[in-house]
């Protein structure tokens, strides 16, 4: 090689040691690191971990004080769809063996045979319900047969509004339902359900059997979709599907409260004792629940209650055994939390006069006044509906707001 050519050749290679060398020494590197891959994220805070434990970031050295670093963003642990797909539940056969279940009666037996299975897949779903800024969320329990019920809602107290006045958001209103009970009805039901789903586009149903014990699953799935698609909703009433409603004095009710406190408000019973007459309709065997009484809640007939208290309720009511009496469960959830149910005389879950022949039971002026009347069939419902709407002069007026 010629005196030229080697000159050259050192001045290359010198230069790309040095560049080298300037690289490094801005990179705080030593050489052997420059020639390797970064370490991962995980090594790089294990190498700037302190023997007191504290890890030290070591690129906010050189940030000033006042600089902030953005936090890494938490991840929800909320779905963000229904995640139950299919219907995987069998039977827990232990319990058979043991005798004091062999004792209890077949709709007990089967109730705790499958209690351990709590969410089932959804047949219908309408979370554009929940789009925009859902003021106040109107939930009816229904069964598959009773479209006649629905419709009396649609045409009255359930009537959807775009806004709640005063600024406030929409009122919107789901029907709870889950399948036919009986076999034989399922299909030809099942029909008639998607095409009034189809029209009207307000129903939730999912693939469990609507049966009386099972009206609890119909509470902890509509807690867990609210969880998941209705978050931002202010207020929800939840009500049978055989109440009476005044959605005014409902939003009236309303006006000074927050979504943020814990609201809970019903017909409230207090010092409820089980029932233990095997021919009553409620029900419940000492092997199922030894309590004297049961906590405070609510008649099942209609209550309010705030949006953050619902989600609430979704995480405490994952923490119990189901039980077969709905509404005394919802008051077990709120015992979980904390919360005591508080009574309004405008909720009449057993009537305005619990004694059945009253006239208070059949008198528009009554009505008018109350947040919610238990119970009325769908021809009643309309009638009363038109009485108290229309040109009603009431002698004096009841307050209860």
């Amino acid at each position: 090689m010629s005196l030229w050519k080697r000159t050259v050749y050192k001045s290359v290679c010198l230069s790309l040691a040095l560049l080298v060398a300037v690289t490094v020494f801005q990179r705080s590197l030593t050489p052997s690191q420059f020639l390797q891959e970064p370490p991962p994220a995980s090594l790089r805070q294990q190498k700037a971990q302190k023997p007191s434990g504290l890890l030290v970031n070591p690129d906010s050295f050189w940030k000033s004080a006042k600089e902030v670093v953005t936090p890494t963003p938490v991840v929800s642990r909320r779905p963000q769809a229904w995640d139950v797909n299919t219907t995987n539940c069998s039977a827990n056969v232990n319990l058979t063996h043991q005798s004091w279940f062999q004792g209890l009666e077949p709709h007990f037996q089967q109730f705790l045979l499958y209690r351990h299975c709590r969410y089932f897949p959804m047949l219908l779903n309408h979370p554009e319900k929940c789009s925009g800024d859902v003021y106040l969320l109107v939930v009816v329990k229904s069964i598959i047969a009773q479209h006649d019920r629905r419709e009396a809602i649609r045409q009255t107290w359930g009537r959807e509004q775009e806004s709640a006045g005063r600024g406030r958001g929409a009122v919107r209103t789901l029907f709870l339902l889950g399948k036919a009970s009986k076999p034989e009805e399922q299909s030809h039901y099942q029909q008639l359900l998607a095409y009034e789903d189809r029209i009207y586009g307000d129903i939730l149903q999912w693939d469990f059997l609507d049966s009386f014990f099972n009206l609890t699953l119909k509470e902890i799935h509509f807690l867990k979709w609210l969880d998941i698609y209705c978050p931002d909703v202010r207020f929800v009433f939840k009500g049978d599907d055989d109440v009476f409603v005044n959605p005014t004095n409902l939003l009236e009710f309303l006006a000074d409260r927050r979504p943020q406190e814990d609201l809970f408000v019903g017909d409230i019973l207090h010092h409820a004792r089980p029932i233990r007459r095997k021919d009553s309709k409620y029900y419940i065997p000492g092997i199922l629940y030894n309590q004297n009484s049961y906590p405070p809640y609510a008649g099942g007939g209609g209550f309010l209650m705030a949006g953050g208290l619902a989600q609430r309720l979704h995480h405490s009511c994952d923490t119990l055994e189901l039980y077969p009496i709905d509404d005394v469960f919802l008051g077990m959830c709120l015992e979980v939390l904390g919360v005591r149910p508080m009574a309004h005389e405008g909720f009449k879950t057993f009537g305005i006069s619990r004694n059945r022949n009253s006239r208070m039971n059949k008198e528009p002026c009554f009505f008018r006044s109350m947040l919610v009347v238990h119970k009325l069939l769908p021809t009643e419902l309309l009638a009363m509906w038109e009485l108290v709407h229309g040109n009603l002069t009431c002698s004096r007026k009841l307050q209860v707001l």
